[in-house]
């Protein structure tokens, strides 16, 4: 597991590389997820995506969100604060559209 520096915290201001790839990885995995839920939103139909698969990843991504919190994993917890709601969006419409 990474370690923080024994001087962490102390005035230090670098960015933590480690922290910064965590940040970079949520931004680009977060991103992945706009097109599609743009798309689902504007044409309120998400007919071709996998139930399975948005059910699983709201599930895990909640589960990423609430480790990353209890860790203190800030990357974590800001990609997935916004990832959780744009799957969310996907499936409630796929839930929705299932309904009529």
């Amino acid at each position: 597991m990474h370690r923080q520096p024994p001087d962490a915290g102390k005035g230090d201001r670098r960015v933590d590389p480690v922290e910064l790839i965590g940040l970079l990885a949520g931004v680009l995995t977060t991103s992945a997820f706009v097109p599609q839920a743009l798309q689902t939103w504007r044409t309120r139909s998400a007919r071709d995506v996998n139930l399975g698969l948005i059910v699983l990843l709201v599930v895990g991504n909640s589960l990423w969100f609430a480790y990353g919190a209890l860790v203190g994993s800030w990357g974590l917890v800001a990609a997935n604060i916004v990832t959780v709601p744009l799957c969310a969006l996907i499936l409630w419409v796929k839930l929705s559209a299932a309904a009529r």
